[in-house]
């Protein structure tokens, strides 16, 4: 079965002047039908250059993109109408109404509304209270769920969100990606990328990208099973003399405060335990101390890829 989205050794480099900085390098993956890829990795790591290339927005330095089995540069026409896209930025037009947006876009594509209210109805129920306002108006989490919906109006068959819930407060993200999981039931084809770690676990496929390259693909459990370093968690009253401390001991690879503690990964082939490592952080001054061994999360792996 031909994948719904087929990304083929894709570069994208950017020039200014005489410097030049890549993107993207040697991108591949496919996105079969009815599945959700969650896009991963930090700011300015080539999320938006990859989107905009399979939208038909950009042309790739090299390699070939395909969308649906249609050349994004040869058939870009064809694919504008069967894809939706939700950029980073809001980009609806803020001085209209929710209704008056929703009019437009779905005219755009020549529909209408009530064609595909069945699609959206799961989200514009949450809209129609203010259908009347004007976008610019809506809090975060509303203009988000505005786009979503104009982003569907035309029924497309493969959705693309870049960063959709950046900015928005915990319950409306919440909201969304139950509304994505909702739409992928449906048999609707989605990439979305985030830089939110949570948001992977709601994916069936995880690609993790840095500095333009794609570091690993699997399912979430599947990423977190390459892990095979021996991690602690440790806390203490002295969080941060403790994490440049721990950095510097020669058994530690690698250091990183996560909420109210550190994870801590210990090199290949050290034999040092919690107790050793708790006495060495007390002779240092470190007190009220907790070292349990713990599970890795997504988090540590991307952490562990990057270096």
């Amino acid at each position: 079965m031909t994948p719904d989205i087929d990304i083929q050794h894709v570069s994208k480099d950017y020039r200014s002047g005489k410097n030049t900085v890549k993107a993207l390098s040697d991108v591949s993956f496919t996105v079969n039908k009815g599945c959700m890829m969650g896009l991963i990795g930090p700011d300015g790591g080539g999320k938006t250059s990859l989107f905009r290339i399979l939208t038909t927005l950009l042309l790739p330095t090299e390699g070939k993109a395909f969308v649906l089995g249609l050349d994004t540069v040869k058939d870009y026409r064809k694919i504008r109408t069967k894809v939706g896209y939700m950029p980073s930025r809001f980009s609806l037009y803020e001085d209209l109404s929710v209704e008056e947006n929703l009019d437009f876009f779905a005219s755009v594509f020549s529909t209408t509304v009530s064609e595909n209210y069945d699609l959206i109805s799961d989200i514009y129920k949450m809209l129609e209270p203010f259908k009347k306002r004007r976008a610019g108006a809506l809090s975060g989490g509303m203009k988000q769920k505005l786009a979503l919906c104009c982003a569907m109006i035309h029924r497309p068959e493969v959705l693309f969100l870049d960063e959709p819930t950046t900015g928005v407060d915990p319950v409306s993200r919440k909201e969304f990606w139950q509304m994505l999981k909702r739409l992928k039931e449906q048999g609707l084809t989605i990439l979305a990328s985030t830089p939110y770690m949570d948001e992977a676990y709601m994916c069936d496929t995880v690609a993790f990208i840095d500095k333009g390259k794609i570091l690993s693909i699997d399912t979430p459990d599947g990423i977190i099973s390459t892990f095979n370093h021996v991690i602690w968690k440790v806390r203490s009253a002295q969080m941060y003399p403790m994490l440049h401390i721990l950095r510097e001991h020669p058994d530690v690879d690698s250091c990183f405060s996560f909420g109210s503690e550190q994870h801590v990964v210990i090199k290949d082939g050290r034999d040092i335990s919690p107790e050793q490592m708790s006495d060495f952080l007390t002779s240092k001054g470190i007190t009220d101390l907790s070292i349990t061994p713990c599970k890795p999360t997504l988090e540590d792996c991307f952490m562990a890829l990057t270096k």
